[in-house]
């Protein structure tokens, strides 16, 4: 992937990721914290963290080319590096997301009010909750800083600091 209307693809799709991991990380947490959440928000969870997932190696693929076209410097080193850690955060949110989902889903049967469903256990409920919150902020933070980064890399020296005209 390299450019998309004569813009660097990189700059397009990593909207893509700076929206959907923490949104994704937030609906993960609400979801592990509340079954109630998880139960209405059924597949559209782990569908939202795949496609998540997804867009994080394609905006690091388009950005691995967008690094070959500008100038080598320290704070595009430091972007480069950072973003390559994303990956792992995103995977995770995916692998939580899918867990949740499935454990909370329910059938007609498990509904039946004195029956206990797969999400019933108090123990599994609680560590999947620790590891959802922990992963999504994680993932949250990891996103802001490779953003902050890639934002210092392109404006650092780009623009004027004292104001023009009027």
């Amino acid at each position: 992937m390299s450019t998309v209307n004569g813009l660097p693809a990189h700059v397009l799709l990593v909207h893509i990721v700076v929206v959907l991991v923490p949104l994704t990380a937030l609906a993960l947490v609400a979801a592990a914290l509340w079954p109630r959440a998880a139960r209405r928000l059924g597949v559209l969870l782990p569908a939202l963290a795949l496609v998540a997932l997804v867009s994080v190696p394609l905006a690091t693929q388009a950005g691995e080319w967008l690094e070959r076209h500008v100038t080598e410097d320290t704070l595009v080193r430091r972007h480069t590096e950072l973003g390559d850690g994303l990956l792992p955060w995103a995977l995770g949110l995916f692998v939580l997301a899918t867990v949740v989902w499935w454990a909370t889903r329910r059938t007609r049967e498990e509904q039946t009010p004195g029956k206990g469903g797969r999400w019933s256990t108090l123990p599994v409920r609680i560590a999947v909750g620790v590891l959802s919150v922990a992963v999504g902020v994680g993932a949250v933070v990891d996103v802001y800083r490779i953003g902050d980064s890639g934002a210092k890399a392109a404006w650092h020296d780009a623009y004027d600091k004292t104001a023009q005209g009027n």
